[in-house]
């Protein structure tokens, strides 16, 4: 898979791929427009997402309602290094979740593919051409 990035102006930073285009900004005490999110917050983002689509398919797979399933997620940082120390993602269940099914949701939430990346992290290679 191919990725473009390109900068469109100020502190944006927008990455292509297929069909899609993702923009992100700075926000204005960075510098930027605050237009869009940051990188740091994209990523975030695609955790709680992530985990998510596993809950979502978890409920449609077994006919459960998901009116009132969400996630709420959680960040604490070091406050020397400003670096995301733990992610807490807080499943709440629509009212009438059969309480048989509490420990698989939470099973299934734990295949989220970004939290398995970050347990096995790529290598990253940076080049110039």
């Amino acid at each position: 898979m191919e990725m473009i990035v390109d900068f469109p102006g100020n502190a944006k930073v927008d990455a292509h791929f297929g069909p899609y285009t993702v923009q992100t900004d700075q926000s204005k005490e960075d510098g930027g427009d605050g237009s869009a999110p940051s990188p740091l917050l994209m990523f975030l983002s695609s955790i709680g997402t992530c985990a998510g689509i596993y809950a979502l398919r978890f409920c449609q797979k077994r006919g459960i309602s998901t009116k009132g399933l969400r996630i709420v997620q959680r960040m604490s940082s070091n406050q020397a290094t400003g670096m995301v120390e733990k992610v807490e993602l807080q499943l709440e269940l629509p009212e009438n979740f059969p309480m048989k099914y509490r420990d698989a949701i939470i099973n299934a939430v734990e295949l989220c593919s970004v939290k398995k990346h970050l347990h096995t992290p790529p290598t990253f290679v940076i080049v110039t051409k």
